[in-house]
């Protein structure tokens, strides 16, 4: 197995993600925000300032293109912190407000009533009203596209970097279960004589009669059967080849679907690894299994965050 430094690394991406960008739209700077976490499909969810809930389908679409997979969200709001003080107001419809004005006056004289007019006329319709958004143009779009892209860079870039410490843990935790490996081979001499001198020594205390009717041949086949049986040289071989597998899998050109890959590898491990501790029947070795369990634990729950 190569040592992690003679590997050629190639970056996994993490499902984990931030990007940000800004974009000026009719004389209005917006601000697009992406960010994600692990899933195992696209669900991507978006709040958009109001001028651009026209273009919700058009939006959803291009990120669902450049993202891929993953719990997504995709915020799109005006930044009123560069907003002139006129703008940050709800003005005001002065000819509403005296229309109202007028007419409560008159009533209340006709009526002698007393009350605050202009209380009255503000909380009338139309008087404040908030402007409507003007429609995109197709030159607006192409801007909001382009600040869109910006932040997608921004969160791929991301992406990329959190993978990259993914991948440098991967290695590490990997090369632990090669050297646990290593660890159980010194054992393996160790418990096989172990193993048959309790079968002999059980066998010693049969009465003697029983002794002289055990036929030695038929009882070295069975003991010979029986550890063979106990053998683990296929699974350490398999474990290697898995681990192997996994790191071609990471390094290679291939990426989408890398994580879901992973996990299968990483399954497979598992399986080789469960059946070293159950073959085992020796403390030390089964200890050795326990931290390779531990470790392997750890990189599944990793491999839940890649791409």
């Amino acid at each position: 197995m190569q040592s992690e430094s003679k590997r050629q690394v190639t970056m996994l991406q993490s499902m984990t993600g931030y990007g940000k960008a800004e974009c000026l739209i009719q004389n209005q700077k917006y601000i697009i925000e992406l960010r994600s976490l692990n899933s195992k499909q696209m669900d991507l969810s978006m709040r958009l300032a109001p001028v651009f809930r026209e273009k919700e389908l058009d939006i959803r679409s291009l990120l669902a293109q450049q993202l891929e997979r993953g719990k997504a969200d995709c915020t799109i709001y005006q930044d009123n912190s560069t907003a002139t003080e006129q703008s940050q107001y709800t003005p005001i419809n002065f000819e509403a407000l005296q229309y109202y004005v007028s007419q409560l006056q008159n009533f209340a004289q006709e009526n002698h009533l007393q009350s605050d007019i202009l209380a009255l006329a503000m909380r009338m319709p139309d008087v404040t009203k908030i402007q409507e958004q003007s429609t995109l143009t197709n030159e607006d779009w192409q801007t909001l596209q382009n600040g869109i892209m910006e932040a997608v860079a921004q969160f791929n870039a991301f992406r990329l970097q959190e993978g990259k410490a993914l991948q440098q843990m991967f290695t590490e935790k990997l090369n632990t279960i090669l050297e646990l490996l290593s660890q159980v081979e010194p054992l393996e001499k160790e418990r096989i004589e172990k193993i048959r001198t309790r079968l002999e020594d059980n066998l010693l205390q049969l009465s003697t009669n029983l002794q002289q009717a055990t036929d030695r041949n038929r009882l070295e086949q069975e003991m010979i059967y029986y550890l063979e049986k106990l053998d683990i040289t296929e699974e350490k071989v398999r474990l290697r080849n898995h681990i192997r597998y996994f790191f071609e899998v990471m390094e290679g050109e291939e990426v989408k679907g890398v994580g879901k890959k992973l996990g299968f590898v990483a399954q497979e491990m598992g399986r080789e690894i469960n059946t070293l501790g159950s073959k085992s029947n020796h403390s030390e070795m089964q200890i050795i299994v326990v931290k390779m369990k531990d470790v392997l634990e750890q990189i599944k729950e990793q491999v839940l965050n890649i791409l």
